[in-house]
């Protein structure tokens, strides 16, 4: 069983008062987010190390809570060597600390004794703790479980996190480098609020960026890194987000119906930007059940649009193949989505929301039908290099 020890003990350098775990991170608070990596790890229980228990904090712990974990408070290394199972392995991480899933995942990579992630000393970021070797602790370690139990046998008054270390280094813990790739990506032990804050915009530009469709990289990752952080900064949920997306599509599909073609596709457009503001916030938030819902709701809403374009085109103007390409392309689309699984996903393939950004400049220039057919042959192009792909795997 995996098992990850935190520590919420340190106040933010620039928040009196304010425990540097419970301050704002990537949309939740950085405690969250450190569980979120564990749990996506294989993490079963969470043991965090607590020097009071601060509303922030409790409503921290509820919400990790709520993933599926169990999650311990302790106030001592006694209290958590009788919470921890003595055949886990445990993951360590600081107080404080920012990393990434790879940094988890290199730590895990084996399963001998203690391991710690080092860089080199010189150089090294003040504040953090000398391991010997002329290194210094990264922020993460694998330890054995009775680490904690020989800190349980100290007096109470040691400092958890540094004697924990101590002993891993005295033990002699294999030291693992610290990847440069890390470094970049912003991993670091930090106590300011703004410097938070500042990596955890970065965060969420790498997480919309990092997505395979071309439309989420070019299109909603630049609204996506001016609009999250001002969402995140103001507590804005998920389901508000994702609701007023829906309403603006609608009325989207409304003025399409009512001979406002244009006009309509693009405020459809918006909408789907809308949706998928929230349903990168609901990822964030681990609202995995949020994410389902808003990405179900850009292919309806984008489903919508297209056919009320049909039905426009064959009632408003008198194009008969309009109503019936339009529902030829909602069936090739439905069915490329379905094959195009998101891990042999290309960046070229259609998404829902690329379709109607394909429509609307023909639309703009009234040539509605022409748009849909060439959607068509996109979602046609899309859908056989998906089973191309899908046969390749066989």
């Amino acid at each position: 069983m995996l098992s990850g020890l935190l520590f919420a003990i340190d106040d933010a350098e620039d928040r009196p008062g304010r425990l540097t775990a419970t301050l704002p991170f990537a949309g939740v608070t950085l405690i969250e987010y450190q569980a979120r990596l564990l749990i996506a790890a294989g993490a079963a229980q969470i043991i965090i190390v607590v020097a009071r228990l601060t509303p922030e904090l409790l409503g921290a712990i509820a919400r990790i809570g709520q993933r599926g974990v169990v999650v311990d408070t302790v106030r001592s290394a006694v209290e958590a060597a009788e919470k921890l199972h003595p055949l886990s392995r445990l993951v360590v991480l600081a107080d404080g600390l920012i990393t990434t899933e790879a940094v988890i995942a290199q730590v895990l990579r084996d399963n001998g004794g203690d391991a710690l992630v080092v860089v080199p000393e010189t150089g090294a970021p003040p504040g953090l703790e000398r391991v010997g070797g002329q290194m210094a602790w990264a922020g993460v370690a694998r330890l054995d479980p009775r680490r904690v139990a020989e800190v349980a046998a100290l007096p109470r008054d040691y400092d958890v996190q540094s004697t924990l270390l101590r002993l891993a280094a005295q033990a002699r813990a294999l030291h693992i480098l610290l990847p440069g790739e890390a470094e970049k990506s912003g991993h670091g032990i930090v106590h300011h609020a703004e410097t938070l804050d500042a990596r955890g915009r970065a965060v969420v530009s790498r997480l919309v960026s990092a997505r395979r469709s071309w439309f989420d990289r070019y299109v909603l990752a630049p609204v996506a890194r001016f609009a999250l952080p001002r969402l995140v900064e103001r507590g804005a949920s998920a389901q508000l987000t994702g609701g007023s997306g829906a309403v603006l599509g609608l009325l989207g599909v409304a003025l399409v119906l009512l001979g406002a073609p244009a006009i309509g596709l693009f405020v459809a457009i918006v909408a789907t930007l809308g949706l998928g503001l929230a349903e990168t916030l609901s990822g964030l938030r681990d609202e995995q059940q949020g994410v389902r819902m808003q990405s179900a709701a850009i292919a309806v809403l984008t489903a919508l649009a297209i056919g009320a374009l049909g039905w426009q085109l064959h009632h408003g103007m008198g194009e008969e193949l309009g109503l019936i390409v339009a529902l030829m392309l909602v069936i090739l689309g439905a069915l490329a989505e379905r094959a195009a699984l998101y891990r042999f996903r290309r960046r070229w393939w259609a998404s829902p929301p690329a379709y109607l950004l394909v429509i609307w400049p023909a639309t703009f220039l009234g040539l509605g039908l022409w748009g849909l057919a060439f959607a068509a042959l996109y979602a046609i192009a899309t859908l056989a290099s998906a089973i191309e792909t899908l046969r390749a795997q066989v």
